[in-house]
């Protein structure tokens, strides 16, 4: 891992953040009951192993109020089934704390719920901004054939509740391959909040 920058500039490129203070990553055998369609995720996960599915790189300078995290979120292309490849979402556990994701590059969505099921989707192409309002559940899609490549910044105390998402049986919707595009389609497992 680099080391910040002076004066915690950021450097960022395709292959990597430098001056990032984390990075994880989820494989696919870590997605496990996000798709619907089981049999087409087992496949998957048999055929690819443990491939990265996402990765996220952040410059945390504190947890403090008015500090805020910033970093690169690259989701790769793929389906299982007819599903997009897409990140598991949350919403902030403090809930009034807002979110912006710029999009780089690559084709995606940003996939957004509120706590009574109302979904809210913004396209993303490179130079969208998506703003994601408090209380709102979100989670990245790509639906595009390249890396989809984010730079997001938060207030460092809205900490994730990824459980949210659990507990409901997924999000209202799903995004779905229509065709050459997509469509959102109700999550027939959805338990409302």
């Amino acid at each position: 891992m680099s080391e910040p920058l002076p004066g915690h500039a950021l450097v960022i490129s395709p292959a990597e953040m430098a001056g990032r203070t984390g990075r994880y990553e989820k494989a696919l055998s870590e997605l496990e009951g996000l798709f619907a369609d089981g049999e087409a995720y087992a496949a998957r996960l048999a055929r690819e192993g443990d491939r990265v599915i996402y990765h996220v790189d952040e410059f945390r300078p504190s947890d403090a109020a008015g500090d805020l995290i910033t970093g690169i979120s690259t989701l790769s292309p793929g389906r299982v089934g007819a599903e997009f490849h897409m990140t598991r979402g949350h919403i902030h556990a403090r809930q009034d704390r807002a979110e912006i994701y710029h999009c780089l590059s690559g084709h995606g969505l940003m996939l957004m719920e509120t706590l009574d099921g109302q979904t809210v989707v913004t396209e993303l192409r490179p130079g969208v901004v998506a703003y994601v309002p408090p209380v709102h559940i979100h989670r990245s899609v790509n639906v595009g054939d390249t890396d989809l490549v984010t730079l997001f910044c938060y207030p460092a105390d809205a900490g994730q509740d990824y459980g949210i998402i659990a507990r409901s049986g997924g999000m209202r919707h799903r995004v779905v391959a229509d065709g050459d595009g997509w469509r959102l389609e109700e999550n027939s497992g959805y338990v409302p909040r």
